[in-house]
């Protein structure tokens, strides 16, 4: 290879979104459009980013019906390119974001696995849209809450505008709203105006102004990240919930998107089991479970955590 070829090489690697790519097709033949989902990115900087590859050789075109699919030209890769390759690869600067790339390429991969001579088969492409026209958007994770026992109090900590609170509320007893921003709780009371089991609370996470033991269960659902001291709104929780009973923390998996910080206030870029154990120093983390992403979603995948009393905190 000459050395004007070699330099074009290295420039066409040195662009991350371009690796990305090319670790996902290192993998997969893939579409463009799912590359696109993939990525989180606009269809239009993917089929850009694309074409540079293949003009440099790194990828082959196979025609699909009126689109194609591609993947890393591989074996084709001259010895040089191969090389560059081997290097690159390897080097897994980003390693959360391609993992999160690998998470969303698995749910796209997924969503291809049906079997086109049956009627699903046929109505695959529009198969979510038929069933959110029939049914909603909200029935699974309602059919879930309705098997929390119906005598409960449950806590949302942290409820924000009350989408939470909404969803809970017909399933138990009475959902106790807690919120430090007033504007916040407002929202909420209007959403749930009608709503004659929902108690609000305007206090910091970090002190409850709820007693010990006085919820059966509480959630905190996409809000640690806001919090700048995660391991006394832990405390807390457990505190506040009775002996045995559940905290159930959804929250953003660990991740590299700095730019948070700035455009969104977030004081943690995600968490992972490691991390959020050692928060937890008044209970038990009982379980995390990494949440299957969804492709067309912008942000980081979520994780779904329960944290229980530990035996010291209660027994004292």
């Amino acid at each position: 290879m000459a050395e004007a070829d070699i330099f074009a090489q290295l420039a066409a690697l040195g662009e991350p979104t371009r690796v990305r790519i090319l670790l996902l097709l290192d993998r997969e033949e893939l579409a463009v459009g799912e590359v696109a989902r993939v990525l989180q990115l606009p269809q239009s900087t993917v089929s850009r980013h694309l074409k540079v590859l293949h003009n440099g050789g790194w990828l082959e075109r196979r025609a699909v019906g009126a689109g194609s699919m591609v993947r890393l030209a591989g074996e084709r890769l001259d010895e040089t390119s191969s090389a560059l390759w081997k290097v690159v690869s390897g080097s897994n600067a980003d390693p959360q974001q391609h993992q999160a790339d690998m998470a969303r390429m698995a749910s796209v991969l997924a969503e291809r696995r049906v079997d086109s001579k049956t009627f699903f088969g046929r109505v695959a492409s529009r198969w979510d849209a038929l069933r959110e026209e029939l049914y909603g958007r909200r029935y699974a994770r309602a059919a879930a809450l309705s098997f929390l026992p119906p005598s409960w109090r449950v806590g949302d900590l942290g409820c924000g505008t009350g989408a939470t609170t909404a969803e809970l509320a017909p399933m138990v007893a009475e959902v106790v709203a807690v919120d430090n921003e007033a504007a916040m709780l407002n929202a909420a009371r209007d959403r749930l105006a009608d709503a004659g089991n929902v108690r609000f609370v305007e206090g910091d996470l970090t002190s409850l102004p709820l007693g010990d033991g006085e919820l059966d269960a509480a959630l905190l659902v996409l809000v640690l990240h806001h919090v700048a001291d995660v391991q006394a709104a832990l405390s807390e929780a457990v505190r506040v919930v009775r002996p045995g009973g559940p905290v159930v923390i959804v929250d953003m998996l660990a991740h590299g998107r700095a730019d948070y910080r700035h455009t969104m206030g977030h004081r943690h870029l995600g968490f992972d089991r490691k991390t959020l154990e050692d928060f937890a120093t008044t209970g038990r983390l009982a379980r995390f479970v990494a949440l299957p992403p969804e492709p067309d979603a912008n942000g980081p995948p979520l994780f779904a955590a329960q944290l229980q009393a530990s035996d010291s905190t209660r027994s004292g």
